[in-house]
């Protein structure tokens, strides 16, 4: 038989094998198991690729990222650390830049005009971390395949392919999800969607606040969380009268934009820009049949982010996972946890790491960090907030909370703290020590509050 007449042959063998019985063989039950049976298929893969799948829009497909968040960012930071990233990982991204530190869009990305206002490419992954700036240059050094504002729409897993909005098919070996979520709306009964109201999740998004912020008069921000507090403060540091309000429905003026606001005892309050910070949602579609988690929501994954489907893995925001501390189900929406997830996710498909995720739920926000601002504010929260809560301080310039359930320390938030005192909250929510409520409930400061519970650890964690 001619050389040729071979190769043809190889080819067509490799390519109905590939097909047929996919490449990431997973056996829940033996992880060890998934783990040689995945690395022969990778191998395998990689010899079939050489000749054939041209038909396929991808040149990189042994592993395929869709979403380009925080986690696509970190995930292919880790791949590269484990030099599995060169000709073998492609990311698919509906937004039109390669990953960033998605917090800086609330934060310094709406600073003033004159305040040095961040802007790409200076808050790229994963500067957010102290690591390396991973700008579109980065991704093309290190061989990594990068599919910009073409959201995949739809997924054959027997075939082991996802199409895209523009018709691109891709072929992937293993598959990570990380799709993040996208901000709750109002509906446009109550004029969700008038001109002049704004939804922050990408840059576009953020561009459109600015622009309204320029020519702002009053603003009104729905919404107590994350997103209303940073924005509220980014407002005030644009110097314009900016409200908080729980509202009933959103009017429009004559020229068709939004004018006002009524609240829910019939009141109005004029405003010309409104920000909604409600919430957010998994961003599951299209991976449904990779299995949802009814309760939190998302794609449920087990504790090395693995979805019920071999080779399919959901990572951030959209990851159902289990919280190992608490013994129970969570989907967290925080970078924190977008990053640490990326990176176990990935070690674990590619090395032979097999413990189980044991995240300790962690939150944090800066705000009034712009030039000139006459105080800035930082806060960290570590742990579950259930059970009672007792406050200590006054903004003055301090103030602590603590959850206490079953006499048990289950979380801690500090605001202003030095950075000693926000060394000892992930020490404090991880041991869970017994604390005397009635002692804390006397406590005159933020500091002898936190020096009671120090008191209370065991001897093996106190810091």
């Amino acid at each position: 038989m001619s050389t040729a007449r071979k190769l043809k042959l190889m080819a067509s063998v490799s390519n109905s094998l590939s097909f047929k019985h996919g490449l990431s063989l997973w056996c829940p039950q033996s992880p060890s198991l998934h783990r040689i049976r995945h690395s022969s298929a990778r191998n395998f893969q990689r010899r079939g690729f050489v000749v054939a799948y041209s038909s396929f829009a991808n040149e990189n497909r042994e592993f395929v990222i869709v979403g380009g968040g925080n986690a696509a960012g970190y995930a292919a930071r880790t791949f590269v650390e484990h030099g599995m990233a060169d000709g073998r990982l492609c990311i698919v991204s509906k937004e039109a830049y390669a990953p960033y530190e998605r917090p800086a869009l609330t934060k310094g990305y709406l600073f003033p005009l004159d305040k040095k206002p961040a802007r790409l490419p200076g808050f790229h992954t994963c500067v957010g971390s102290g690591g390396e700036r991973q700008t579109p240059e980065w991704y093309k050094e290190k061989g990594i395949e990068m599919i910009y504002q073409d959201p995949v729409t739809s997924i054959d897993i027997e075939k082991q392919t996802l199409t895209t909005n523009s018709g691109k098919l891709l072929k992937y070996g293993s598959l990570i999800v990380a799709t993040g979520c996208t901000a709750s709306r109002f509906p446009d009964k109550i004029g969700g969607n008038l001109p002049g109201v704004h939804y922050i999740r990408d840059v576009a998004d953020a561009d459109a606040l600015i622009s309204s912020l320029e020519k702002a008069k009053k603003v009104v921000v729905v919404g107590g969380g994350y997103i209303g507090m940073e924005v509220a403060a980014a407002a005030v540091g644009w110097k314009l009268d900016t409200t908080g309000a729980s509202i009933k429905n959103l009017e429009a003026g004559s020229d068709g934009r939004v004018a006002a606001v009524k609240l829910e005892d019939g009141s109005t309050i004029d405003a010309d820009t409104i920000v909604i910070g409600i919430g957010a949602k998994p961003t599951a579609s299209p991976f449904e049949r990779v299995g949802l988690n009814s309760s939190v929501g998302g794609i449920q994954v087990d504790g090395q982010f693995r979805t019920s489907m071999p080779g399919i893995f959901a990572i951030g925001d959209v990851a159902a996972f289990p919280l190992k501390m608490y013994d129970r189900i969570a989907r967290v929406e925080h970078v924190d946890h977008a990053r640490r997830s990326a990176q176990h996710c990935v070690k674990a498909l590619l090395s032979a790491q097999t413990h189980t995720y044991d995240y300790l739920p962690y939150f944090y926000s800066r705000v009034f960090e712009y030039e000139g601002s006459p105080r800035k504010v930082w806060w960290q929260f570590f742990g579950d907030n259930v059970g009672e809560t007792i406050e200590i301080g006054n903004f003055d310039p301090k103030i602590a909370t603590f959850w206490i359930d079953s006499g048990k320390l289950k979380g801690v938030l500090v605001e202003s703290g030095s950075p000693e005192e926000f060394q000892l909250l992930p020490t404090l929510a991880r041991s869970q020590p017994f604390v005397d409520k009635a002692k804390l409930q006397q406590a005159s400061s933020v500091e002898e509050a936190l020096e009671i519970a120090r008191a209370a650890l065991p001897v093996e964690a106190a810091v």
